[in-house]
């Protein structure tokens, strides 16, 4: 149940922008431009950082719509996410994008839990400067967006048929609509 009244009963963080269209469209550009703009890193990698940095914060609507969203973007790999989201070490990925997990999780920690340690393993695995960067921004940002959701209790769906519409939906139209 939502603790602020909102204008319309969208699920998740579109319709707790609705309440505020100005900051609203702001935040929409920044997931555009973070998950669908110039980057080294692809569209579904992108989103499963943003999909892991959800389900570490525990946030459930984030962590449903971009992890489908990351699934549809790799093709339809539903097992791959939620083999991240379940153990990380094990999950098959390439070690360039495990490192930048690696590095996401930090960061959902806190910006100073990020070490000097942690560049260098995204470095050593095949990281560049522009992929480092890009996965700190994308997981801060998925921190605010994560407590945006959780803080304002958005109405958050229990099918997950629903999140892999979704998913479905950010990959082909984005988060400018």
């Amino acid at each position: 149940m939502p603790h602020i009244a909102l204008p319309a009963p969208i699920p998740g963080i579109r319709g707790l922008m609705k309440t505020k269209p100005a900051s609203g469209r702001r935040l929409g550009e920044l997931a555009e431009q973070l998950l669908r703009g110039e980057s080294p890193l692809s569209v579904g990698e992108r989103e499963l950082i943003a999909a892991y940095v959800s389900a570490r914060n525990g946030t459930r609507f984030c962590t449903g719509a971009h992890g489908a969203a990351a699934a549809h973007a790799l093709g339809g790999d539903f097992a791959l996410v939620e083999a991240v989201r379940q153990d990380l070490s094990t999950a098959p990925v390439d070690e360039r994008l495990r490192a930048l997990l690696m590095l996401a999780g930090q960061v959902q920690i806190g910006g100073l839990a990020v070490t000097p340690a942690d560049i260098e393993r995204a470095r050593a695995a095949g990281a560049d400067d522009e992929c480092i960067h890009d996965t700190v921004l994308i997981a801060a940002a998925f921190a605010m967006y994560n407590r945006y959701v959780d803080g304002l209790g958005a109405i958050t769906p229990e099918d997950p048929a629903l999140y892999d519409e979704m998913g479905e939906a950010l990959v082909a139209r984005g988060y400018l609509d």
